[in-house]
């Protein structure tokens, strides 16, 4: 029986092909959530905010938080956040609002207009969740397990950036 690219001579599961074959998914599986975000914004005919600036939005929700708390809960990057966040707040899908303790700390959360947009995304991600479900592309169980997987290895990295430096 011939092997494949996941596979040792011995039959045994290849963990670093395994590995960066899961890393090439993640790249992949993130470009096209964007695409569909993208999509839908397109047929909703909402030009003004793209598709991370969309997801900035949905993984605030109703939070009130910091630029370092983005951060640091390790959503957004460097200045990426702060350009996101500042064209947001321009665009009135967010508001800020100077810390009252330390004047350098600014706090923002979603105006009304911001929450419209999080829930344009709590929908779409709901049709699909329930997509997956109706057609039983994949069950509950399978995806529990994705998710436990992937929370070992984004612990992983995270200990790696935090005892490795």
């Amino acid at each position: 029986m011939p092997s494949d690219d996941t596979t040792c001579e011995t039959g045994q599961t290849d963990l670093p092909a395994n590995y960066l074959e899961v890393l090439g998914l993640l790249e992949r599986l993130h470009r096209l959530l964007l695409d569909l975000i993208k999509d839908e914004f397109e047929r909703l005919r909402i030009e003004e905010i793209n598709p991370v600036q969309a997801l900035l939005l949905y993984n605030i929700g109703t939070a009130e938080l910091s630029v370092g708390e983005l951060r640091s809960r390790g959503y957004y990057q460097g200045s990426n956040v702060s350009y996101n966040l500042k064209k947001l707040v321009d665009l009135g899908y967010m508001q800020q609002q100077r810390s009252s303790a330390d004047r350098r700390s600014v706090r923002v959360r979603l105006t009304e207009r911001g929450f419209e947009v999080r829930v344009i995304l709590a929908a779409l991600f709901g049709r699909h969740a329930g997509t997956l479900r109706d057609r039983r592309l994949i069950e509950a169980p399978t995806l529990e397990a994705v998710t436990a997987a992937l929370r070992l290895i984004e612990r992983f990295w995270s200990d790696q950036i935090r005892y490795i430096y």
